[in-house]
């Protein structure tokens, strides 16, 4: 694996930071979660529900609109007795990148597999380990595996239910890790939500839109999320339609900003920017990954979720918002307990106030 750059962001995450249940289940509502919003000058805490007392007209937010897909299926390892499978993406070839873990929380993940290994999945196919994929490479063991083509069909019947770690409390049914933009005919979707979109609703979304706050779609389908210290996010499939490069350049030309709701838009919009720092209609796979080397051109501001320490992503906020504001917010947000992960609470960077 090539060395990455590590993020400047260091910080500490205190024990129990992680949202254990959807913000639903604490008595909130989906929009009701705690958010930062980082300026230039200063931090800002308040509700989900008020980011558009921080947004103004001619402003454009970007969204994501994958849906998640149910994409943890357990099975028996050959060698390794019971696992869980965590189907991250489908090759244009019908075989899947995959990571193995542990049974039954997929608490862990499985270094230890090799080229061949065989996984019997649960009312499903026998599925074939073939390489390792991308740039999963580690000093412990392959975490990432391209399988051999997959009949589609018969991995339907496997009882997949969707990914969830080991600081959730339980299991939750798949419309909770929906975001109000995912699109149901969405037939590629995603194995992890594309958690930054959570928290809006549809009464905040029609509340933004009255105030002159303008939305655009583009779909990035994300994988699996649990990367190691240092590791590249792998490449990815992503569509820019056309209205939303329009779109985007005219906010730009007429002073409006453009904000990307999650680091997956930061990286879809940013790799459809063409030499003249134009967005153009894109789609295919990207394996941009965004940091102080690789700086954006058109992203803004960015809404995300709150990422573990030395992650990937800090690379990208640092980007986007600039490696002294993003460590002040980590700060502000670590000792005023705001909760991580796909349920918990958000940031909206705004270096250009």
């Amino acid at each position: 694996m090539s060395t990455m750059i590590q993020p400047s962001t260091s910080f500490e995450l205190p024990e129990g930071s992680e949202a254990t249940e959807p913000p639903e289940a604490r008595g909130l509502a989906r929009d009701g979660v705690r958010l930062l919003v980082a300026g230039r000058d200063e931090l800002h805490d308040t509700r989900f529900h008020r980011i558009g007392e921080h947004l103004d007209p001619g402003d454009l937010l970007v969204v994501n609109t994958s849906a998640t897909r149910a994409a943890a299926i357990p099975g028996e390892h050959t060698r390794l007795g019971r696992v869980i499978v965590h189907f991250s993406l489908e090759l244009p070839d019908g075989s899947w990148v995959v990571e193995v873990r542990t049974s039954p929380h997929a608490s862990k993940s499985i270094r230890t597999c090799v080229p061949r290994d065989e996984i019997q999945l649960d009312a499903g196919p026998l599925l074939h380990l073939s390489t390792p994929h991308g740039r999963s490479g580690h000093r412990s063991g392959t975490r990432l595996w391209r399988t051999r083509p997959i009949d589609a069909q018969a991995l339907q019947n496997a009882p997949a239910q969707p990914i969830r770690y080991g600081y959730l409390e339980r299991p939750w049914p798949l419309e909770t890790y929906q975001t109000v933009f995912a699109d149901p005919r969405d037939v590629g979707a995603s194995a992890e939500m594309p958690s930054a979109g959570r928290p809006f609703s549809t009464d905040l979304v029609t509340r933004l839109v009255s105030q002159g706050v303008r939305l655009a779609p583009i779909t990035l389908h994300a994988g699996v999320s649990s990367l190691e210290t240092g590791e590249a996010p792998p490449a990815e499939p992503y569509r820019v339609p056309e209205s939303t490069a329009a779109l985007v350049n005219w906010t730009r030309r007429t002073g409006g900003r453009v904000i990307a709701v999650g680091t997956t838009v930061t990286r879809a919009l940013e790799s459809a920017v063409g030499p003249d720092g134009r967005v153009r209609p894109a789609r295919g796979w990207t394996d941009l990954v965004i940091s102080r080397e690789h700086p954006v051109r058109v992203v803004d501001g960015l809404v995300t979720g709150w990422h573990d320490p030395q992650a990937t992503h800090l690379l990208m906020l640092e980007a986007v918002a600039g490696a002294d504001l993003v460590r002040r917010a980590y700060q502000q947000a670590v000792s005023s307990g705001y909760r991580w992960h796909e349920f918990g609470d958000s940031c909206l960077f705004l270096p250009q106030g």
